[in-house]
């Protein structure tokens, strides 16, 4: 087909499609999918998320099962908020031997209860001894933690104030109310239940909040030989966090939602495409040869329709170790039948047109008729038949998925529903972990099935009387 004939044909089919408002908004999603796709590194606020889904020191910054950041705006009393605080005072002084590095974070608290942790992270070298104090809204001031640190190379240093400040929240609660809390196990409080609240009784077993601006010092000595500290920061570990929350692996479900895109779109795509090619070109074959090779070929097509799809998928993903391209040659292998009969029905009109009888009256060879001049005839059939394919390719990867057989070394939308379906989800009512990849499913199903019902309309002649 000449360019000019291809642009004629492109520019008509476009006419007629633009019409069709279904087909219109599947595209513009499909077009939205795609670049989702291209730029996820930028999207997703972490985006290694791909490759270390299942890498729990990755996320262990995160809060645990917390609910999405905009539920707080259905909310009458707010919940904390997962937030990074940047140093507001960060100094170098030098006394003598000693070096001290100093360093601040403010923090406003306006919240109904106290965040789910506080953690503090920089960058040292040496062995410095670092003490983390509070200064509260009352001006009480509570010394959180102290602890030395033996460090030979430059490292990460993360200090969580929800298992590091137990001491301090502790001798803090004694101070305030010694008759309750002394019959308390240090090991069993909640330091920032304590370090946020008001300084009265029963302040470990009905804390009662205490709003204002609070303030982190940081203080790290260094007494003898070099050290250096650099890079802090700190992140609040709130009861919300993020578009989407995070699941109980502390896992940011938004970055897992944007990764299964492209998982979606290779699997429904890549098996919908060979499945159809293979489907296609079969039909046409079967039908242009008649006959004894036409009988044998429709006997091995019933062979592959009576195979039972799940089951065998099911029996092969429990004997082979799950992979996506295992699942993917197997949906191959299973699918390409879907087209077949309607295309033999086909092949048998076109073969019987005038132009094949002149082509066989030249030469033409019977695999030049067959990929020249019948199956070119049947492209946009494919096309439209290739549409309607992809949501069932992606259900069935998110169906194994579910079953526990699917391949957990990628991040898919199935994947992310099994998780939820074993770590208890619905019955923890942690319903961001379930709704969001079961309604990207269909939202790429119907993108799909609006482009395939749109294209079979068009294409499809008689389908306009319909």
């Amino acid at each position: 087909m000449k360019w000019k004939d291809f642009s004629y044909a492109f520019n008509e089919f476009w006419t007629e499609f633009r019409k069709i408002k279904s087909g219109m908004v599947g595209l513009v999603l499909l077009i939205i999918l795609i670049l989702t796709t291209i730029f996820e590194p930028i999207i997703s606020p972490y985006p290694e998320a791909t490759n270390r889904w299942r890498d729990i020191t990755y996320w262990e910054d995160n809060p645990k099962s917390a609910a999405p950041v905009w539920t707080n705006w259905f909310r009458k009393e707010k919940l904390p908020e997962t937030q990074i605080l940047e140093n507001s005072n960060f100094e170098e002084i030098s006394k003598g031997a000693l070096k001290i590095y100093n360093f601040d974070f403010d923090y406003n608290f306006d919240f109904a209860t106290a965040p789910e942790d506080f953690i503090i992270h920089f960058d040292a070298i040496g062995s410095p001894i670092i003490c983390i104090n509070l200064i509260r809204p009352d001006g009480e001031k509570i010394i959180l933690s102290k602890k030395s640190l033996n460090l030979s190379n430059k490292s990460d240093v993360r200090i969580s104030l929800g298992t590091d400040a137990k001491d301090g929240a502790y001798k803090f609660a004694n101070k305030i109310d010694y008759e309750n809390s002394s019959s308390v196990l240090k090991s069993t409080i909640n330091p920032l239940n304590i370090i946020f609240s008001q300084a009265k009784e029963n302040i470990i077993s009905s804390p009662e909040f205490l709003k204002g601006d609070y303030k982190i010092t940081v203080q790290a000595i260094f007494t003898k030989g070099e050290g250096e500290i650099s890079n802090p920061l700190a992140k609040i570990n709130g009861k919300v966090s993020g578009v989407l929350g995070t699941d109980n692996f502390k896992r940011d479900l938004w970055s897992g939602v944007l990764a299964g895109i492209k998982w979606a779109l290779l699997i429904g795509l890549l098996t919908a495409a060979i499945s159809v090619t293979v489907g296609v070109s079969y039909g046409i074959t079967s039908a242009y040869y008649g006959g004894w090779v036409d009988s044998f070929m429709q006997r091995i097509l019933e062979f592959f329709l009576n195979i039972p799809f799940i089951p065998i998928l099911i029996v092969i993903s429990a004997i082979f170790k799950p992979s996506i391209w295992t699942l993917i040659i197997l949906m191959c292998l299973l699918n390409w039948t879907g087209s077949v009969r309607t295309v033999r029905s086909m092949g048998l009109q076109i073969k019987e047109e005038t132009y094949i009888e002149a082509s066989k009256a030249l030469g033409a060879s019977n695999s030049r008729i067959i990929f020249k001049h019948m199956i070119p005839l049947l492209v946009p059939y494919s096309f439209a038949n290739m549409a309607l394919s992809v949501p069932a390719a992606i259900l069935t990867e998110a169906g194994m998925s579910v079953l526990g057989l699917g391949d957990a070394s990628i991040v898919t939308w199935g994947q992310i529903l099994q998780d939820a379906r074993t770590g208890g989800a619905m019955v923890q009512g942690i319903w961001w972990w379930i709704i969001p990849p079961g309604l990207m499913i269909s939202v790429v199903g119907m993108t799909f099935a609006f482009i395939g019902f749109s294209m079979d309309k068009i294409l499809m002649p008689k389908l306009k009387t319909r």
